[in-house]
């Protein structure tokens, strides 16, 4: 699985869910800003956070918790 949190800067909702990745132990995963990406920003603009398991093209747009977020990882 390959992680990746796209996400902006200086976005609260964010932060708040890099801490439950951290909570929920979750492995390493990239971080990818989208601010200044148009391709990112349509796809992304209104859903951020939003973690991807690029490997099988899942995602899990905010609003999530830690249970969710485990659940999630352990339907893959």
């Amino acid at each position: 699985m390959r992680l990746v949190l796209y996400q902006r800067d200086s976005c609260h909702l964010c932060d708040l869910a890099l801490d439950l990745l951290a909570q929920a132990r979750v492995p390493d995963f990239a971080s990818v800003f989208i601010d200044d990406d148009a391709t990112l920003e349509a796809a992304y603009g209104e859903r951020v956070p939003v973690l991807r398991d690029d490997v099988h093209g899942r995602e899990l747009a905010w609003p999530f918790d830690v249970d969710s977020l485990r659940a999630w990882m352990e339907a893959a």
